[in-house]
């Protein structure tokens, strides 16, 4: 499972905010002065999902082109901070429209995670396209695997099959279901011996909907590094050890009694 090497830490900052509805160019503003501060103190800010415009079922006349104005604008923010950064997009593909989550590097490499679980709940269903596939990012010598909102309840898509060493879940999840929201996080950490990044949004949506953040940086124990009291907007920054990850997989290495299984294909 080893392949990080011990002098690989990552500076990861999660950005938690409310978000203005469906107005881009706003929230684009609003991000601009969250993220100014944070030039050469980070590697990698996580925004939450659909940052843009809110979780909306109204995609029409708001998705974005593949390489719309947000991509854009990651990439130059990512240029000026020296970091990467990553958020998911309402975007308009040839399989229709998707919940893209971007993540845009300093250099200007762009890679992309379709949410594979529409939250059926909200009709998320009705209005987006599925995902067809499980996205792997290597950056700084870290494998991350991204993952949106509901996919946070599916184990078994999510399982660490050695590939991955930091889980990142950027998510609009309201506020009666902090709880489990908080769970999962720590669960996803534990089983799967890896870092976990959760970052969700904060105050009332334009459906009467109320989002408490509880965003969190959780260790490979579930221990949290990152967790600030609900219903607060902040900018905090967290250290992943690559050291710790790695004494720690070696002195506890429960991934080596792992079911032996092949997820199907998508």
């Amino acid at each position: 499972m080893q392949h990080l090497t011990p002098n690989e830490d990552l500076r990861l900052t999660l950005v938690q905010s409310p978000l203005h509805w469906q107005d881009a160019g706003v929230n684009r503003e609003q991000f601009d002065t969250l993220l100014r501060p944070l030039a050469g103190t980070t590697d990698l800010v996580v925004l939450p999902e659909m940052f843009t415009t809110g979780f909306t079922m109204k995609p029409e006349g708001l998705a974005e082109p593949e390489d719309g104005p947000t991509s854009d604008w990651m990439r130059d923010r990512a240029r000026e901070l020296g970091a990467a950064i990553c958020g998911s997009v309402v975007t308009e593909t040839a399989r229709g429209y998707v919940n893209r989550l971007l993540f845009v590097t300093p250099q200007g490499e762009r890679h992309h995670y379709d949410k594979r679980h529409l939250f059926r709940m909200a009709g998320e269903h009705q209005h987006y396209a599925a995902g067809e596939a499980r996205t792997l990012i290597r950056y700084r010598g870290w494998r991350i695997l991204p993952s949106v909102c509901y996919d946070l309840r599916f184990p078994v898509f999510l399982r660490n099959r050695n590939d991955y060493d930091l889980l990142l879940c950027v998510a609009n999840w309201p506020a009666p279901r902090r709880h489990p929201w908080r769970v999962l996080l720590q669960a996803r950490a534990v089983e799967n011996l890896c870092y976990v990044a959760g970052v969700n949004r904060v105050g009332p949506d334009a459906n009467g909907l109320d989002y408490s953040g509880d965003s969190m940086l959780v260790d490979f124990k579930g221990q949290a590094l990152v967790d600030r009291a609900a219903g607060e907007a902040f900018v905090e920054t967290g250290t992943l050890s690559a050291a710790q990850l790695i004494r720690f997989r070696e002195v506890f290495p429960a991934w080596q009694d792992a079911d032996d299984f092949v997820i199907p294909a998508l």
